[in-house]
């Protein structure tokens, strides 16, 4: 009687989990142009203020720090309070936070200020983030990098949904409007989808169909991660891709002016920054997903390979060929395209690797290496000032892609064999 109580009870999580990888989706959708709505801004503050680009870069790079560096802090609560309290608490306090910080830059008049803004929205935007990648690599064990690409599309390709709203409300309005506006409706949305959510309880994944990839045989806590060498490998190649693709997101209308395209017509009467960012956005989300799939059945490190090689021929052909329109829009889709997986490959080869027990607060440990990633931001700006020109960035951010697919090939897939070998 109870195998057969059991066996209905994961089957029928079997089916619900698509329900609560919905509602992570939409919250995700409902932060994502925090960060990658945030180029539309850059301009008009600048141009309000006076401040300069680098500075206001670097409310940016606020931002993406502690969005990701308080997230084993986040985790760890929603670990602690347990999976049918845990998501609804931290993704509400994400939602009220999300919201909160667009609001102060609404208000934002001075640089002082831009900064604390930034501050509540890294808070926000990482509750939210890690709670739903959490939620669903734990959901999903047989298919994880699917269900992490789903989440973290939600992220990347959602902000493709405001682009053209918000550069109206920009234009018509002001700056201050449209992060007033979008702020408290965002804030909203994911405050009320936040008390709908829940996590697996021990066990109820059982029924779930077995994965493709080799998965560890028991559950390391944070402790033991931290202080694993895969981890840390992991966790410096991560710095090394995030570092190049944050650059895009960020500089993306700076590098448009600069080359002279950013308002020239390229089709459908869009110009080339507007076409740029709604296709760099799809992009960016379809990656998550479409990697996530592959890397579920040819193996993570050979799927690294592929995305970040193509990732590094993507940055170079983009500064050769980008001052055309067409080609602005094209190569910089497939920087996007090639970039935004990192967010599905990395959290499940991470549960992939030390468990699923403590992969919220694992996972969330991992993902500060975007926050160490983000203070290279202006650095690109430095040295597009110090050359006059955009060629060295590119330089760069094309054999860092490069580098990782060594690291990846030779380095991190014979360790992790060894390492689950081992138990």
């Amino acid at each position: 009687m109870t195998t057969a109580s059991t066996t209905v009870e994961s089957e029928a999580s079997t089916t619900a989990r698509w329900g609560y990888l919905a509602i992570g989706v939409i919250c995700m959708v409902m932060i994502a142009n925090l960060q990658y709505g945030w180029t539309l801004f850059v301009n008009p503050i600048n141009k309000a203020h006076g401040w300069s680009i680098a500075s206001i870069q670097f409310a940016f790079a606020i931002f993406i720090a502690l969005e990701t560096w308080l997230t084993p802090i986040e985790g760890w609560i929603v670990d602690v309070l347990g999976p049918k309290h845990g998501p609804k608490i931290m993704v509400a306090f994400g939602g009220i936070m999300a919201g909160a910080g667009w609001v102060i830059n609404a208000y934002a008049a001075s640089l002082a200020m831009l900064y604390f803004g930034a501050v509540v929205l890294g808070i926000g935007g990482g509750a939210v983030y890690a709670t739903c990648v959490g939620m669903a690599v734990k959901w999903f064990p047989d298919r994880r990098g699917l269900a992490v690409g789903l989440t973290a599309a939600g992220y990347g390709a959602g902000a493709a949904l405001t682009v053209i709203p918000i550069r109206y409300v920009i234009d018509t309005y002001d700056y201050n409007t449209a992060f007033l506006w979008f702020g408290i409706v965002q804030g909203a949305v994911v405050f009320v989808m936040a008390w709908l959510l829940r996590g697996p309880e021990v066990n109820e994944m059982s029924g779930a169909p077995a994965s493709k990839v080799t998965q560890s045989a028991r559950s390391f806590s944070p402790k033991e991660v931290l202080m694993s060498p895969v981890f840390w490998l992991l966790y410096i190649m991560f710095v090394m891709v995030s570092a190049s693709g944050l650059m895009a997101t960020a500089q993306v209308a700076p590098i448009a002016a600069d080359f002279k395209v950013g308002n020239e017509i390229v089709f459908w009467g869009a110009t080339t920054l507007t076409a740029a960012l709604i296709i760099d956005n799809i992009a960016n989300g379809t990656a998550r997903p479409l990697f996530g799939w592959i890397s579920d059945n040819i193996g993570r490190e050979a799927t690294m390979a592929i995305a970040f090689g193509l990732g590094g021929i993507s940055y170079w052909l983009f500064f050769e060929l980008g001052t055309a329109p067409w080609a602005f829009v094209l190569f910089a889709a497939l920087i996007f395209l090639t970039w935004g997986e990192i967010f599905s490959l990395f959290p499940s080869t991470c549960t992939d690797t030390f468990g699923p027990k403590f992969a919220t607060v694992n996972l969330s440990l991992l993902y500060t290496a975007k926050g160490t990633s983000a203070f290279l931001v202006p650095v690109a700006n430095l040295i597009k000032g110090a050359t006059g020109s955009w060629h060295m960035v590119f330089v760069v951010t094309a054999l860092m892609n490069f580098v990782v697919v060594a690291l990846a090939l030779f380095v991190l897939k014979p360790m992790r064999t060894r390492g689950m070998a081992k138990g």
